[in-house]
């Protein structure tokens, strides 16, 4: 007989079937035993009579979080026994035969309720449990469908998903990078990237015109309550548009994914407010400002975009310029002369985008520079010398020369907007295996130390701090 998912029995009624999950309560009334059963598709109640003796006796023995395997008849409950709060209240299965697959010990952690009042390091820690409880798995699924949505919208409009290297070649931009060891080639080292803004822009040099997929980025930055180590990126980016078709495609994106797979939300303003970065420190003190009118309603989605940043600002350790978001991007067409001639820095503005929701920021993008000459002016603003330049970012240089296309993208947060949409409080809630605040990982004791062996493979020697 072949496994029967739970979501299915109710078309099952009168048959015998067999299903397969894990114990999740067992209630000993005496003579009847009662087990409520779950898999991935849901949940039943099954009753154990005493007239089956063998599986009777066997039953008793059984606790929560033990996988068992059951043979049983579905019979239809009485009206004044159906149980309305539950989706398959109006059935119960009549254990014929039951099979333990793998007896658990007392789980850690409670993983009946909510978890919330579990500390969260703990959580962590079973993460293997915690992601048993049903907020985490709608979590997931959800995560999974939003995911699925995006591909196939993008899919009609011509994109291609393209992924690009975890491996790659530290730049002095950014944020810190995690940097990898090289065995073959010792004493040098690759680094792990903090978005694919390089490879997608080579992309559309590469005659690809729409790209994206859903990339894995990696920053070793400070401990901050709400970042990780690792997230994920809807990356995106496309050849010959302007900024006002970038955004109306990424607008209509978000439009249609609310409605198809969160129906119950609201989106407050549509289409979503523009604000220019001067008016939203003004007005709301705030580059992300949350617009919603009633900051109650947790169904409420308040996006907006805001526009013309500026390019550049003073490095208050330097002294010197740097840029605000991206030194990849593009200024508005009217300011591309006072960069080329590097006059009115400060005036600059840049055609950077972002799209906040409810408070917090869960993209941004621009139009880029497609012209050596202009990410070449960029950087000397900067104050790198021609030879870092070519040192670091000769190579893009090279490719922007070779033909390459006006072009322009966004970057999604994708783990901040699945927190938002799921109304959880951080990002962790709806990421699989997720790191503490500090990056650390306790169900996998990452980061841990090495082997002597492997150190001395890689031409690695640590030295003792002194105290």
């Amino acid at each position: 007989m072949e496994r029967t998912y739970i979501k299915d029995l109710k078309e099952k009624v009168g048959s015998e079937v067999k299903i397969a999950g894990w114990v999740d309560v067992r209630r000993n009334h005496g003579k009847l035993i009662f087990i409520d059963l779950r898999d991935v598709t849901g949940k039943v109640q099954m009753v154990i009579l005493p007239n089956h003796k063998d599986v009777h006796e066997l039953a008793q023995k059984v606790r929560p979080e033990w996988v068992i395997e059951v043979i049983g008849k579905i019979n239809k409950r009485s009206d004044k026994l159906v149980n309305k709060n539950e989706p398959l209240g109006s059935i119960e299965v009549e254990v014929l035969e039951l099979k333990i697959l793998n007896e658990a010990e007392t789980p850690v952690i409670d993983v009946s309720g909510d978890g919330r009042e579990i500390n969260e390091e703990t959580r962590l820690e079973y993460r293997y449990l915690d992601l048993r409880r049903a907020r985490l798995q709608q979590n997931i699924r959800n995560r999974f469908k939003v995911m699925q949505f995006i591909r196939n919208e993008l899919q009609k409009e011509g994109f291609t998903e393209i992924e690009t290297p975890n491996l790659s070649a530290t730049t002095p931009e950014g944020s810190r990078d995690y940097i990898v060891p090289s065995r073959l080639d010792k004493g040098k080292f690759y680094s792990l990237p903090q978005s694919p803004q390089q490879y997608k822009q080579l992309l559309m040099a590469a005659g690809f015109e729409k790209y994206f997929q859903f990339a894995r980025c990696f920053r070793d930055e400070d401990t901050r309550g709400d970042r990780q180590p690792e997230f994920t990126q809807m990356d995106l980016e496309m050849s010959f548009v302007s900024r006002e078709q970038v955004m109306a495609l990424n607008e209509r994106l978000l439009i249609d994914l609310v409605k198809n797979v969160y129906p119950e939300k609201k989106i407050q303003d549509i289409p979503f407010p523009r604000i220019s970065f001067a008016e939203a420190m003004d007005k709301y003190k705030s580059d992300k400002p949350d617009l919603r009118q009633d900051k109650n309603n947790p169904n409420l989605l308040a996006f907006c975009w805001i526009i013309d940043f500026p390019f550049f600002e003073k490095d208050e350790e330097t002294g010197g310029w740097t840029f605000t978001h991206n030194p990849f991007s593009s200024p508005k067409p009217e300011h591309i002369n006072w960069l080329l001639k590097k006059e009115k820095i400060s005036e600059i503005l840049t055609t950077q985008y972002d799209i906040v929701l409810n408070g917090f920021e869960i993209g941004g993008g621009s139009i880029r520079n497609y012209r050596p000459e202009a990410l070449r002016a960029v950087f000397q603003i900067m104050g790198y010398s021609d030879e870092q330049i070519e040192k670091n970012f000769g190579h893009m240089l090279k490719a922007l020369a070779s033909g390459a296309p006006p072009h322009g993208g966004i970057a999604w947060g994708f783990d901040r907007l699945m927190m938002l949409f799921q109304n959880e409080p951080n990002i962790r809630e709806v990421i699989a295996f997720a790191k503490t605040g500090e990056g650390r990982d306790p169900m996998m004791g990452a980061p841990s130390e090495v082997l002597p062996q492997q150190l001395k493979e890689l031409g690695i020697e640590l030295k003792k701090s002194k105290s």
